[in-house]
């Protein structure tokens, strides 16, 4: 999730959003969007994919980078 935290954050620094502006932009509160960007482990995965849409992408299955610890 780390990789989507930062990937989140970056863009909304580009976009030039605060936190707060973000969460209002896509429809989320701002205490979820503070702890995305934190990488909180347990957050719901339509809400990411919801953050995502912003940015026109979208989180989706795929194979474990090696250097993730399971």
């Amino acid at each position: 999730m780390n990789k989507i935290a930062e990937y989140i954050k970056t863009e909304r620094k580009k976009a030039g959003l605060t936190q707060e502006e973000f969460a209002l932009r896509a429809g989320l509160g701002l205490r979820f969007v503070r702890e995305l960007e934190q990488g909180k482990e347990t957050v719901r995965m339509d809400k990411v994919n919801q953050a995502l849409t912003m940015f026109g992408m979208e989180a989706v299955p795929g194979e474990l980078s090696r250097d993730i610890d399971v």
